[in-house]
């Protein structure tokens, strides 16, 4: 139906269906939301192309370099019915709104969608950060034209990862792997977590000895801590003092006690120096503590991680629904700025919950440590001109977006609270260990005295290679030549540790203080380093692959511009330059391309055009030890053992869960021991007349037959021998024939249950388990599978399964009865950490509480704390039918306005449509229109 003059139809165009369903509740009559899904078109790959496109300038990219780089863009198949729905609607419609997010990104599926829905009505970009009433009235009055510098940004940073991918990654198929690729930021952060494992492999240990010691004054009942700093007037050596090679730093004036001088000292503080300790010096300092700025997207990423043990690419999972549904502000910024309204909220929060006095008397203001900061104009916060506290919340969100919001709302109030206020005191003692000998002592404390913004939140850290904790703890009072005694010495051993792994949070860090991709990509980038199979998890840990080993050895002999990081920050601040009209896209693609001479910039084509003769079996091989390297293979890693001249070189292959740092050449030389012979033997079967091997793969090492020749088929079908992997405890070299007969026995059947069916004992991927039917059950042992009998899987049987979880492990503590529910509470361990529960209601503890000194009043007040939130429900949708029409739409709910004249049309004017070529200078957008990387190139693009 048409709109009238007093009743103009206005479409609003949004990225996600969850985004419009939000705002459609804040608009007024008259409105129709719309969701785009993403982007609705992008680069296609070069087979992609029409058929007379593919011998011309666009058939190698889908860019023609040679013409300005012109882009030729393709509607994606799957977004073809949106595009036909959008313009269904805008027939209707007599003003058009693209309210896509407001960055790079957003700003090109807005340039995309004028481009292609060609629209003849007035164009109104409309913008906000926050999804609130509040927030969408102002956006509404404040909207603004297309920015086409933003989108030339990002349509150059698309460009660019194509042309890198695209010429780079099939260097890499030909002379590592199929299937891997090559990308600006990728490339880059791989690097980074495969020179850390280098760092790792050639770390040398060191051993040094100090004391564990306890103090206490005369008096004073209470002990206190305190460290071995010096030893007849020499420093004493801590981990900090060894380099890498396991030697003491050039320059270190230390003594490095041995475990002989360290017992030798604890004997003596302990009898006859025990009475003989003096305080020479005591210092107090004031300690003040300011709170952290609110979350950017990088930090937010980093805190998700350390506390909510939540990946990158999950947490921004989490944020962006929080962000959709009107509960945070936009997720994806490098600002760390609060907005007026954002800090009165704060401010007024802080003085109701916490009091006033821990409300600064004036506001803090945080400015971005990125000169670069422009993705958005303010950090993550709670939404809205006044904060939701979590216990408002906690009933409408789930788990992980309840924690989630929890941290924002935490960090944002935080981050406008005053102060920890305290003091710090250094104790400094001197031994007497006769002889005129001395040892030096040093206790330090700190005392907070006024909590401050800890009373709300307190920043996570990660794990340092140096024991840097300082917690809280209080020092006797005691004045300068007060003498101590020793209440326990100890000598204690260390061996000094190598630089800890990455994780993903200090990955996250890392590149951000490089100025290496944008928050918006990290999490991008760390899923698909792992996608490709260059870092694999364990634990937090990011642990790389010998084929990232490799891939980066191939890079760095020849492609080492490309994956500097000078250089690669270096790109960002220029194409930071292009976002802000200060450079041409076009001409730094080209000076990147086609290298410029002036700058010293020899090109991507010129490089990869002169590559010359690159010795695939050099790039693949890493030497272990004398005689053993390893080598890259087609099917995984193995070493191989050089043999006498004319003969074939031995070849063993390399577990999978070994990490690189793990294959040391005593590992190597104990695998070729085991394997170097090839299969090892282990006898006949007696029942098949088949012999029986161990062998090593990929998965680890394994039991199977060895089938005839005339056996191998059956038929037009390849027979399989049994196989079986070793249970943990047995080792390759001593597993015996009996044993591999056992494992190449199952699965085992138990016995038959009374209903007649059979149960069955086997080993499986993810331990050992029952099976009756389509019922498993997991067993606790690997040697339950050959000594469990019919009744006990039948008890098994009995119990309630359980559904992916052990069964319950015993409290840790018990209390009586709670005041409220009238059940005994205890603390028991989950999968979070320690909690207190009544059996009803589960309280995880707090940070300073421990499940050994925790009180059963504070007990009763966590409890009484967690149902004062009231419970946490998961929030459901109720889809409403749509009445009948020949497009969907979001309409809002009708409610009388004023219309408003509408203005004359803004917003760029391009040639391209879908299928068509763009003819000014610009780039592509950061994601295909499918929200797919590019298979054969780069992924290095922002998501939405």
């Amino acid at each position: 139906m048409a709109s009238t003059a007093t009743q103009p139809r206005r479409l609003v165009i949004v990225e996600s269906p969850t985004k419009a369903r939000t705002i459609v509740g804040y608009l007024g009559e008259g409105y129709d939301v719309e969701a785009s899904v993403g982007h609705i078109r992008d680069l296609p790959q070069p087979s992609e192309l029409p058929a007379d496109m593919k011998k011309g300038p666009f058939g190698k990219f889908a860019v023609d370099v040679d013409h300005g780089f012109e882009p030729y863009y393709r509607v994606d198949p799957g977004k073809k019915k949106k595009v036909a729905e959008l313009r269904a609607l805008l027939k209707d419609a007599d003003e058009l709104y693209l309210a896509t997010d407001e960055d790079r990104e957003g700003e090109a599926i807005a340039w995309h969608l004028l481009e292609v829905l060609k629209p003849k009505i007035p164009v109104k970009r409309m913008v906000f950060h926050e999804i609130t009433p509040e927030a969408i009235s102002r956006a509404l009055e404040n909207t603004r034209e297309l920015d086409t510098n933003l989108v030339d940004a990002q349509e150059t940073r698309r460009i660019l990862d194509r042309l890198y991918g695209y010429e780079v990654s099939p260097v890499l198929w030909r002379k590592v792997n199929r299937g891997l690729s090559a990308g600006r930021v990728q490339s880059v952060a791989t690097r980074l977590v495969v020179e850390r494992e280098r760092e790792r492999m050639t770390f040398v240990p060191a051993s040094y000895w100090d004391l564990d010691i306890e103090l206490a004054a005369p008096g004073n009942g209470n002990a206190f801590a305190a460290r071995l700093t010096a030893y007849h007037g020499t420093k004493v050596a801590s981990g900090r003092d060894f380099d890498d090679r396991g030697q003491l730093k050039s320059g270190a004036d230390v003594v490095v006690l041995d475990e002989a001088m360290a017992t030798e000292l604890a004997e003596t503080l302990n009898t006859t120096a025990r009475e003989a300790l003096t305080v020479s010096s005591l210092e107090t300092k004031p300690y003040s503590r300011r709170p952290a700025a609110p979350f950017t997207t990088s930090t937010l990423q980093q805190e998700a991680g350390r506390k909510l043990r939540m990946s990158s690419r999950h947490a921004m999972r989490v944020a962006q629904s929080l962000y959709e549904n009107g509960y945070i502000t936009y997720m994806r910024t490098d600002s760390s700025s609060l907005s007026a309204q954002a800090i009165s909220a704060a401010r007024r929060q802080v003085s109701e919950l916490y009091g006033p006095e821990y409300v600064p008397d004036s506001p803090r203001l945080y400015a971005s440590k990125q000169k670069s900061a422009q993705e958005a104009h303010e950090a993550i916060r709670p939404a809205g001109d006044s904060f939701r506290t979590p216990a408002q919340v906690s009933n409408k969100l789930s788990g992980d977006e309840f924690r989630l919001y929890d941290l924002i709302w935490k960090r944002t109030v935080a981050s406008q609270m005053a102060d920890a206020k305290g003091s710090t005191a250094t104790m400094r003692i001197t031994a007497d260990l006769g002889d005129s000998q001395t040892a030096g002592l040093t206790a330090s404390g700190t005392v907070i005295t006024f909590r401050g913004f800890l009373a709300a939140y307190e920043e996570g850290r990660d794990v340092d290679r140096y024991d840097t904790a300082g917690g809280e703890s209080r020092l006797p009072q005691v004045s300068e030549g007060q003498q101590l005694r020793v209440d326990r010495a100890e000598a204690d051993g260390h061996t000094t540790a190598p630089p800890p792994r990455y994780t993903e949070a200090s990955l996250v860090k890392t590149m951000e203080e490089l100025g290496i991709g944008r928050p918006s990509t990290y999490a991008a980038i760390i899923s698909t380093i792992q996608d490709r199979g260059y870092v694999r998890t364990r634990g937090n840990a990011l642990v790389p692959t010998w084929v990232a080993f490799a891939v980066v050895r191939l890079l760095e002999l020849h492609f080492a511009g490309l994956i500097d990081y000078q250089f690669t920050a270096a790109m960002e601040s220029d194409l930071d330059r292009v976002a802000a009209g200060d450079e041409d896209g076009s001409e730094w693609l080209s000076t990147f391309y086609f290298g410029d001479e002036s700058e010293d910039h020899p090109g991507l084509k010129p490089t990869v055009d002169d590559l010359g003769d690159i010795d695939a079996r050099e790039i693949n091989t890493i030497p272990i030890t004398e005689g053993i390297d390893l080598r890259v293979g087609r099917y995984g890693p193995y070493l191989e053992v050089a043999q006498e001249e004319g003969e074939e070189p031995k070849r063993v292959s390399v577990p999978d869960e070994l990490a690189p740092d793990e294959l040391t050449a005593d590992k190597a030389r104990e695998l070729v021991e085991t394997y170097g012979n090839g299969d090892r033997e282990l006898g006949t079967d007696p029942e098949t007349g088949h012999t029986v091997v161990v062998k090593s793969g990929r998965y680890g090492p394994y039991v199977t037959e060895v089938l005839p020749e005339e056996e191998q088929t059956k038929g037009s079908k390849k027979v399989k021998p049994r196989t079986a992997s070793l249970f943990k405890s047995m080792e390759p070299a001593s597993v015996t024939l009996e044993q591999a007969l056992k494992l190449l026995s199952l699965p085992r059947e138990v016995g038959t249950d009374a209903d007649g069916t059979a149960i069955t004992v086997q080993n499986g991927r993810y331990g050992p388990y029952l099976k009756k039917g389509t019922d498993s059950r997991s067993l606790t042992d690997e040697e339950q599978i050959f000594t469990i009998t019919l009744e006990e899987a039948q008890e098994i049987y009995a119990q309630p399964k359980q559904h992916g979880r052990r069964a319950a492990a015993p409290p840790l503590r018990e209390f009586g009865e709670d005041p409220e529910s009238k059940k005994p509470v205890v603390v028991k361990d989950g999968r979070f950490g320690p909690y207190v529960t009544d059996g009803e209601t589960n309280a995880t503890l707090r940070k300073d509480d421990s499940p050994e000194a925790i009180t059963e009043a504070r007990a009763f007040e966590l409890l009484a704390e967690k149902r004062a939130k009231g419970p946490a429900k998961k929030r459901t949708t109720t889809r409403k039918t749509p009445a009948k029409s020949t497009t969907k739409r979001t309409t809002a709910a009708k409610k009388t306005t004023t219309p408003k004249k509408a203005p004359a049309k803004t917003g760029a004017t391009g040639k391209s449509a879908s299928g068509t070529t763009r003819t000014s200078t610009s780039g592509a957008t950061g994601k295909s229109a499918s929200g797919t990387a590019e298979t054969s190139g780069s992924s290095d693009s922002s998501t939405s």
